[in-house]
């Protein structure tokens, strides 16, 4: 918008301030500004803070200066997805208030909001979360870069890390798990990442995309599209350290899988002293000698079959259980486990024996995804 620009104060409740009203919202329109740009700029037209409320919780508000402000007085959603708008002024009101207000909710209705009003994720702009991810840069570049991105540098923000080969549904299941939140995303080299800001419990967002990932993706052996996404999620940090939550949410990546009964969604803050594992170098723990005879092991149809019924065991805990879950007769389970108990070592009834297979397990589970995270995905 280069013309120059208005304010409510120099306006009448003439007809012609009536029209500069209308074309100032016209010009946002033909300049394809987003929901944060536009309720911004009728921040500075009115003088005062304004708000922008989704049925789905999702809440823009800037201050009379064009800075973005969460809080303050907000109303109740407007029926479906119209928004509600408002006004905050400290003294009476311009008599052109409700012309201004109508203008809002219309070009609100045609514009693009925050994840939660659409139900989608709203792509940020690359080079700016960059910058927000990015450990190296200024804290003044980032401040500017989370303003930009229409977040709040005060709020905390919590970083995702989403595996490339995800298809575009398995974003849209994120999106929907995180009602209310403003969520940016972007690829950063094989991952995507999902920046989030708003009340985020890490844990249960963890036990939600696990469920919804795999009710929408059952398969745990699928192949491309239909395999599903991965996911790690970093903690709630303050927005300036969300180089941190990044680099937390690359590492439980690692730890999520599609392979055996691996978890799809992995919470960096719930591994503990697991995480201890994603140190471990790579090739270091290929050239493990339990790693080595498992993955010998699993080489043919028969031997994965049998890996794959140790893995339910000690996910499921008992024989009769396991039977159950994977629809065997228990004696099929038992000569399964026999047979990888002979090769390996291993008496799964001593509790030792069973911590050691629960380890080489998952460190090979981390081993198998960092490999496949680590391919260029496939054009």
């Amino acid at each position: 918008m280069n013309a120059d620009p208005v304010r409510m104060s120099q306006l009448g409740s003439d007809s012609a301030s009536v029209l500069r009203i209308i074309s100032h919202f016209d010009r946002l329109h033909e300049s394809a500004a987003d929901a944060d740009t536009v309720v911004r700029c009728v921040a500075l037209l009115a003088e005062c803070p304004v708000g922008a409320r989704w049925a789905s919780g999702t809440v823009i508000r800037y201050d009379a200066t064009g800075r973005l402000e969460p809080g303050g007085d907000v109303p109740p959603p407007a029926p479906a997805d119209e928004p509600s708008v408002w006004l905050e002024r400290d003294g009476p009101g311009h008599a052109l208030d409700p012309v201004l207000l109508n203008r809002l909710a219309h070009t609100l209705r045609a514009v693009p909001a925050r994840a939660g009003a659409s139900g989608e994720l709203h792509i940020g702009d690359p080079a700016l979360l960059e910058v927000v991810l990015s450990g190296k840069e200024r804290r003044e570049d980032r401040v500017r870069a989370v303003r930009l991105l229409g977040l709040d540098e005060k709020r905390n923000i919590c970083v995702l890390a989403v595996s490339a080969h995800s298809p575009p549904e398995a974003l849209r299941i994120i999106a929907r798990q995180l009602p209310g939140s403003s969520v940016r995303s972007t690829a950063i080299g094989n991952a995507t990442a999902v920046l989030c800001q708003g009340p985020i419990d890490t844990r249960a967002l963890s036990d939600g995309l696990e469920g919804a990932i795999t009710t929408a993706f059952p398969g745990r052996r699928t192949e491309g599209a239909n395999r599903g996404p991965w996911v790690g999620i970093g903690a709630s940090v303050e927005a300036l350290a969300a180089a941190t939550s990044w680099q937390q949410a690359l590492g439980a990546l690692r730890f999520a899988s599609s392979t055996g009964y691996g978890r799809r969604a992995v919470a960096y803050e719930r591994l503990s002293a697991l995480e201890l594992l994603a140190d471990i170098p790579l090739e270091r723990v290929r050239r493990q000698r339990d790693v080595l005879r498992i993955n010998d092991i699993a080489a043919t149809p028969t031997g994965a079959l049998d890996v794959d019924t140790v893995e339910g065991f000690l996910v499921f805990g008992s024989l009769r259980r396991t039977a159950a879950e994977l629809h065997l007769h228990h004696s099929t389970v038992a000569a399964r486990l026999a047979h990888v108990g002979s090769q390996m070592g291993w008496d799964l009834n001593d509790p030792m024996d069973r911590f050691i297979a629960t380890l080489v397990l998952m460190i090979r589970r981390v081993a198998l995804s960092s490999t496949e995270l680590d391919e260029p995905e496939q054009a």
